[in-house]
């Protein structure tokens, strides 16, 4: 297909099979979308109006939703520039949801709840499906009309069940994360009712286009084939998650989640404590990567970030976080946090490099038990 994909048979199937594994009326999967962040920023604009409030009910969102709010900068067409209000509900100290403050901050009419599953760059656990339950049903209860969109990035697969399962009227991801199974170069979902997938889709495209244009590029093969391999992906991720974190355990830091524990996405956290520390190991882990092995990560400004991020991200595509990376805001308590890992191998040379740079540099000590 070239131009405008008007008939692109490859891309509506491979709507239908998105739609099926997540059990809605409809998905749309497209190149077009630059990030996950483009695909819940469509999903926000396309489907909430002008007076319309929406609700966070996981805490401040993800850093680079910030400006799509309009929680930071002006003048470039956020959420509240449109007059659409935001409220969020604070996370309890333990980093859960706060049932009791939600069911009061559901008295007041809402037309969106927002739900954040990753723990994004937060030290919180990640919210699993029972939790996302529990959300949407009390929210349901209260406002039927009410809509739960959940941000799905790194949950894919995590689980047997998705968000849409349990309630989630709309769900928005990444491919370069989970679902593309390391090789699709770009590109993000939505999923969820036909008429909410539509509604985002206008704001991707036009009205009156909506999901029925954008090539996909010759990559459907690609597409599909990365699908396919995402469940491995997922689960060599997780099994690599669980090294780090009980390797690091051991060794006297705070992690989250910790070794064993019931993950609902990707990522691992490290609390560092330390900026020298946390720069070593992101060097170590860009210095067993495939791409860019020869790179130093130095902290730099990112579209979208308030602070200075350092990122060991030697991927074959660019961002992906599906392929093994270690990333931190520079801000104390100095967390790292790390995502992918297309197989175990290369996550224990990873994680061995990064000890032994830590110890060569007095940060870590061995005894007789490590």
């Amino acid at each position: 297909m070239t131009g405008y994909g008007h008939g692109d048979l490859g891309r509506e199937v491979i709507d239908e099979i998105f739609a099926n594994i997540f059990n809605t009326e409809k998905a749309a999967v497209r190149l077009q979308f630059v990030s996950g962040t483009h695909a819940i920023s469509s999903a926000l604009f396309g489907v909430l109006r002008p007076g319309d409030n929406f609700l966070s009910v996981t805490g401040k969102p993800y850093e680079t939703l910030e400006e799509v709010i309009g929680l930071r900068g002006n003048g470039q067409g956020s959420l509240i520039e449109f007059g659409i209000s935001y409220d969020e509900i604070s996370l309890k100290k333990d980093g859960n949801v706060d049932f009791f403050a939600l069911e009061k901050a559901l008295e007041i009419p809402r037309e969106l709840i927002f739900i954040q599953r990753s723990c994004g760059y937060t030290w919180r656990p990640s919210l699993t499906i029972d939790v996302i339950k529990r959300i949407c049903d009390l929210c349901h209860k209260k406002q039927p009309n009410c809509i739960c969109f959940v941000d799905n990035c790194y949950g894919e697969f995590v689980e047997d069940k998705e968000p849409t399962d349990v309630g989630a009227d709309l769900i928005a991801g990444s491919l370069i994360k989970n679902l593309g199974g390391t090789i699709v170069p770009t590109g993000g979902y939505v999923a969820g009712t036909a008429d909410l997938v539509d509604k985002a889709c206008c704001r991707l495209t036009a009205p009156g286009i909506g999901a029925e244009g954008g090539i996909t590029f010759d990559l459907n093969r690609i597409i599909l084939q990365g699908l396919f391999l995402a469940p491995q992906m997922v689960a060599e991720s997780l099994i690599g998650a669980e090294l780090i974190s009980a390797a690091f355990c051991e060794l006297g830091f705070n992690v989250l989640p910790s070794s064993g524990s019931l993950r609902g996405d990707l990522i691992q956290v490290i609390r560092i404590g330390d900026p020298k520390a946390l720069k070593i190991i992101c060097r170590s882990f860009q210095e067993k990567s495939p791409v860019g092995s020869y790179l130093d990560p130095i902290p730099s400004s990112m579209p979208g970030y308030e602070n200075n991020l350092v990122m060991a991200g030697g991927t074959f595509i660019d961002g992906s976080t599906s392929e093994l990376s270690a990333d931190a805001p520079m801000k104390p308590p100095f967390d790292l946090f790390i995502q992918g890992g297309s197989h175990r191998a290369h996550v224990k040379i990873a994680l061995i490099h990064a000890l032994s740079c830590l110890f060569q540099a007095g940060f870590i000590k061995l005894s007789h038990n490590n």
